[in-house]
């Protein structure tokens, strides 16, 4: 086993989804009037992310995030303490501005393929059972936020022990979903 740290969810294990589980809360890392975000609804896609955009914990060299339908994502308590990280980027993260946490990412463009889906941190939540991480994407784009590209290889190895698989885009059934919408939208899609 290699004693590389990818984030703190998932360095001892995936945990299983817990059968039935339909949501909880999500809380801001504040120690008082933390932001509250509740989901209604199980998550889908959930997988660790090397990109440069989204939020990692302290520590951590991956995020963990998942989606949740757009409408069962709302902010129930201290939503005057968020704000948009970078308003001209795809996905509009929405952090406390006082500790800086992710707490969710919504699409505004409506020909956006994920366009009703929010991105959720769901190791914000004090709540078990949500699904487990299903594989890693924009694994080398670690690099760009300062990982040695001499550690890529004990990295790949670590997810390959939590039975994660290893993509340097998204995982093959999401790129499907995004190659499908294209094809819609140029009139080629094959039903």
């Amino acid at each position: 086993m290699t004693s590389v740290s990818l984030h703190p969810a998932i360095d001892n294990g995936v945990q299983p989804a817990v059968k039935g589980f339909e949501g909880g809360d999500l809380e801001c890392l504040c120690a008082q009037d933390k932001v509250r975000v509740n989901v209604k609804s199980p998550t889908l896609f959930n997988h660790a992310c090397g990109c440069s955009k989204c939020w990692k914990p302290a520590g951590a060299t991956f995020a963990v995030i998942a989606v949740a339908p757009k409408e069962t994502v709302s902010v129930t308590a201290n939503g005057n303490k968020l704000q948009i990280v970078d308003p001209t980027a795809t996905i509009q993260r929405h952090a406390c501005t006082e500790c800086n946490t992710h707490l969710f990412g919504r699409i505004e463009n409506q020909d956006h393929v994920f366009y009703g889906l929010d991105f959720v941190h769901t190791e914000l939540s004090p709540q078990k059972g949500w699904a487990a991480p299903e594989f890693a994407a924009f694994v080398s784009s670690v690099i760009e936020t300062g990982t040695p590209p001499t550690q890529m290889a004990d990295i790949r190895a670590r997810f390959s022990e939590l039975g994660l698989e290893t993509y340097d885009c998204l995982s093959p059934t999401l790129m499907d979903l995004i190659s499908t919408h294209v094809a819609k939208r140029n009139g080629t899609h094959q039903g």
